[in-house]
């Protein structure tokens, strides 16, 4: 029998640094999740390339995928539609492996509803100062844009009682670490584990 595989949920505001953060872990030689990429109507930051960081959509094309009921999570958020495939996640932890999903705070609430038994990661920033710093330094939104993504930041932070952890994101590396090491004890959690030992002793 194979142990089902975790759906690991990285969420926090934006800006903090979850794309960055996600990159690295997945950078990392013994990294083994399969990330499930986000579907979004936003149009593609420099660099970004379709079907690797997002698969960009119209919103009419979204809009169906929503109708289709498609999705495993779905958000508008500043404008834009983001969300989850989710056969890809469904057929992924069946199979034994662990799926990584980063996602906006809206979203990770549809998760939770949807996959209770998730791990769900909170990545905070160090301050709401050095949070705008980050958005400001990207050089993409305009004033207003900037402080909408602020006044949406501090309701998403008090929301963060939806997640089993919560991760400082004061250096990639530190984030990483603690994200690996809480991925690695969910794993031997002992309601995840007992199961398997319990047919065990049935078996025999």
């Amino acid at each position: 029998m194979v142990d089902k595989g975790l759906l690991i949920v990285l969420s926090g505001p934006s800006g903090v640094g979850k794309g960055t953060v996600r990159k690295e872990i997945f950078s990392q030689e013994n990294t083994s999740f399969e990330y499930s990429i986000s579907m979004t109507t936003r149009l593609p930051r420099t660099g970004e390339v379709d079907g690797v960081d997002y698969f960009f959509k119209t919103r009419q094309e979204f809009e169906d995928l929503i109708e289709q009921g498609k999705l495993l999570e779905y958000a508008e958020f500043v404008g834009n539609y983001y969300g989850t495939p989710v056969d890809y996640v469904r057929e992924t932890t069946d199979k034994g492996k662990d799926v990584f999903l980063e996602i906006e705070v809206e979203g990770a609430r549809q998760v939770r509803d949807k996959f209770p038994d998730g791990l769900f990661i909170f990545l905070s920033p160090p301050s709401l100062s050095e949070l705008k710093n980050r958005i400001v330094t990207r050089g993409t939104e305009t004033e207003e844009i900037i402080n909408n993504r602020m006044n949406v930041a501090r309701e998403e932070i008090e929301m963060m009682h939806l997640y089993d952890y919560v991760v400082e994101n004061d250096t990639v590396e530190n984030a990483c670490d603690k994200i690996k090491a809480i991925i690695v004890a969910e794993h031997c959690r002992r309601e995840r584990v007992e199961p398997k030992y319990k047919k065990m002793l049935e078996a025999n």
